[in-house]
């Protein structure tokens, strides 16, 4: 295992998009050995609670926890201060939450840092435009005007001047981001999807190789992998074609 070869595996993040744990487990054991993230989102959060993230990083694997926060300050401070005592690697809330949300984030965080010192303090990054979002909805639904790259920017530059590590964004927008915002600003891009493969309910979407050569820092990949009929092999490839990049 060379050092390119972890240092793109770190850069994968693989969403465990799963109803329950044995099911992640199972896939868990087909990727054993590869050093990459792992996300846990909503629906097997909700499911399998706490323990399972738990039990990811007694497994070795860095965990990015997606339940995407966003309430008044004093509430998403609560959770990120429970978050943070998970031990876990990443976690994000909406940059919609707006700026005084984001830095209450931060205190949590600080808090559970103050009260156990043995934990690591977690990149806590904001989501700007999910990646199903297109212009129509952003317009008429959301009510936002402009361009979504025009409202994502603007919630990059929000999230930074609030403090926290980055952003949420399609892979699209990556490049767009670090002109504004800094190449140190984390983007973790989500919608990526290898050349040939089901786009879903995605609309802003990149290859695995071009998220990589826009600027993504991470890249979150889910069914062409948790759907792959050999997941082993899909992540390698994926990984592969992040070091051609």
């Amino acid at each position: 295992m060379n050092e390119r070869y972890t240092e793109m595996a770190g850069r994968l993040i693989v969403a465990l998009d799963y109803p329950d744990a044995d099911q992640a487990s199972a896939l868990l054991q087909q990727l054993e050995g590869i050093p990459c993230y792992m996300k846990v989102g909503m629906q097997l959060y909700y499911a399998a609670g706490p323990a399972f993230v738990r039990d990811l990083k007694t497994r070795g694997y860095k965990v990015f926890l997606d339940l995407k926060m966003h309430d008044i300050p004093n509430t998403v401070k609560g959770g990120a201060e429970s978050i943070t005592r998970l031990g876990v690697d990443m976690f994000n809330v909406h940059a919609a939450g707006g700026k005084d949300m984001m830095e209450a984030a931060l205190q949590g965080v600080d808090k559970a840092l103050q009260s156990d010192p043995s934990l690591s303090k977690p990149l806590v990054i904001a989501v700007t435009q999910l990646t199903s979002t297109g212009q129509e909805m952003l317009n008429r639904e959301i009510g936002i005007p402009g361009t979504v790259k025009d409202a994502v920017i603007r919630y990059a530059k929000l999230t930074q001047a609030a403090g926290l590590d980055g952003v949420v964004a399609s892979a699209q927008e990556s490049g767009d981001i670090a002109a504004a915002c800094g190449s140190e600003f984390v983007t973790v891009t989500p919608g990526i999807r290898p050349a040939g493969s089901d786009q879903g309910d995605q609309k802003r979407v990149l290859t695995p190789g071009n998220a990589i050569r826009n600027g993504s820092s991470y890249i979150v990949v889910g069914r062409p992998i948790t759907m792959a009929e050999k997941p082993r092999e899909a992540a390698e490839q994926i990984i592969k074609e992040m070091m051609g990049a």
